[in-house]
């Protein structure tokens, strides 16, 4: 991926917890025919190793995993919010009209090589954990343990695990930080009230970006 100085974010608690807030992952690696890529969620573990270890599973009837090997390099791809940002919200519009559009985003890029797991344990501890991280906070959540053990039994001769430690994360965050505070502001002030929830967020994480380099002792 290519990053900018001026886009790139290298903490790793930061980008632990962008994944964790967008967990859903497209999962790309080589195969003899060529590029083959998945779309899962994924559970992320802090640990073992500085940049963590990805959990996630594939049904057992998606070939992907028949073509995994020790050796195959994955890239798993996480995008954040994002947002197209026009030039009629630029202060510099006005001033100069030399200005284009652009789409800022958050993008993370984890490489490793994936394990597979078969054991009936391990699966339902998987499918347990990334059930229970998607249910929290819910008026009435849902766990596996409410549905029959046979039933989850079953389901589970469906499924493969993977096991991602994570050797590289690469973070990207291009939130208009290549220009002008007034034209930041402007873009924040035209996203905050979109109607779409990608733009909101997106506001959001740009206006922090802009408090830290008014402020940056903060």
């Amino acid at each position: 991926m290519y990053v900018p100085a001026h886009f790139a974010l290298d903490d790793i608690a930061q980008l632990h917890e962008a994944i964790r807030q967008s967990p859903f992952a497209t999962i790309v690696t080589q195969s003899a025919d060529g590029l083959i890529a998945s779309h899962v969620p994924m559970l992320l573990e802090s640990g073992p190793g500085a940049n963590g270890t990805l959990l996630f599973h594939f049904a057992r009837a998606n070939p992907h995993w028949r073509v995994l090997t020790p050796q195959t390099e994955a890239l798993a791809i996480f995008l954040g919010p994002h947002a197209y940002v026009s030039p009629a919200w630029y202060a510099t519009t006005r001033e100069t009209g030399k200005v284009v559009p652009t789409w800022n985003y958050v993008a993370i890029h984890a490489h490793g090589r994936a394990e597979i797991f078969e054991d009936a344990e391990r699966l339902r501890d998987l499918v347990t954990r990334l059930t229970e991280t998607n249910e929290q906070g819910r008026p009435a959540p849902w766990a596996v343990a409410d549905a029959p053990r046979e039933f989850i039994d079953s389901q589970l001769k469906g499924i493969v695990g993977l096991r991602m430690p994570i050797e590289r994360l690469v973070g990207k965050w291009k939130m208009s930080q290549n220009r002008p505070a007034a034209d930041v502001a402007g873009a924040i002030d035209a996203l905050a009230v979109s109607e779409r929830q990608e733009d909101r967020s997106t506001a959001q994480i740009m206006s922090s970006l802009l408090a830290q380099r008014e402020n940056p002792e903060g």
